[in-house]
């Protein structure tokens, strides 16, 4: 039973596992409250801006802080329109500039993930110093490439060499030992390539309802100057229908990009988990050939 048991030394290495070497934002809701200034100052200071509107007897005054005169306001471009929307405009600018910062952020994690050179061709050569038998070759491979799928290479590799060397285990712990590092330096770096995804997840469904918020409020608004006696107000009328299409927009662009980010990169990491699983049975099958 004793002899069954691997050694003390062997298994303080195992526990004693490196970090991921992707880097990353880890704390998300700081972005989210950046975003929300940055979509705040936007909206009262660049498109709540006098220079967007057409405003009669205007003193000068700034149009957030005028109710007088930013009832009396007409946009004369886009971006007063855009200010036309209402306060939701600021919360789906909030969203959309948010998806914009961790959609970079990944793109910047997933280079470093990926390492210096292509992955399928490390993976390739990779085999072929296992077909050699050349384990410092690899070695070397993976200093030289760098990245997750080299760091999962790596730690595999070091326990290739330490079951080598082995002569207490049997050939089916050695390979299960080995199996275990790959799954093992596997699940430390997966959550380093999935971080703040959810979020832009998230974000695909919330930006559509906080849009569609907006647009049930301004045609709360259009309705209720439609139901005023007499004639209707056509300024309010006119920023009841700007505030639904405003925040219309806002939420299927908000909606649409967080899509397209969250598939982009979903795929990215799917390739990367693809080429580890390759490479790591490759390793496994190469051990239980030689031993």
């Amino acid at each position: 039973m004793e002899a069954q048991k691997p050694n003390p030394a062997s298994k303080s290495a195992a526990t004693l596992k490196p970090g991921t070497n992707v880097r990353g934002i880890k704390n998300a809701f700081l972005v989210i409250i950046a975003c929300f200034v940055i979509a705040v100052c936007l909206f009262l200071f660049v498109f709540g801006h006098p220079s967007h509107f057409d405003v009669e007897g205007f003193d000068g005054a700034s149009m957030w802080f005028a109710d007088e005169a930013q009832s009396k306001a007409h946009p004369v471009d886009l971006i007063g329109t855009v200010f036309k929307g209402g306060i939701i405009v600021p919360i789906l600018q909030t969203l959309f500039l948010t998806v914009i910062v961790l959609s970079v952020e990944r793109a910047i994690a997933l280079k470093s993930a990926k390492g210096t050179g292509s992955i399928a061709k490390f993976v390739a050569a990779v085999k072929k110093c296992l077909e050699k038998n050349d384990i410092a070759g690899a070695q070397q491979l993976c200093k030289k490439q760098k990245g997750s799928v080299a760091a999962v290479v790596s730690a595999a590799l070091t326990r290739y060499e330490e079951m080598d060397r082995n002569t207490v285990l049997s050939k089916e712990q050695k390979i299960a030992t080995l199996q275990k590092e790959v799954e093992e330096a596997t699940a430390i770096e997966m959550p380093s390539l999935q971080q703040n995804l959810p979020i832009v997840a998230t974000l695909t469904t919330l930006g559509t309802l906080v849009g569609l918020l907006g647009t049930v409020l301004g045609m709360i608004k259009s309705f209720q100057a439609l139901s005023a006696s007499g004639a209707p107000d056509s300024t309010e009328l006119s920023t009841g229908i700007s505030e639904a299409l405003v925040n219309t927009a806002f939420g299927i662009a908000t909606g649409a990009f967080a899509v397209i980010s969250y598939n982009f990169y979903t795929n990215k990491i799917d390739n990367l988990t693809y080429a580890i699983d390759e490479i790591g049975f490759s390793i496994v099958q190469s051990f239980a050939a030689t031993h």
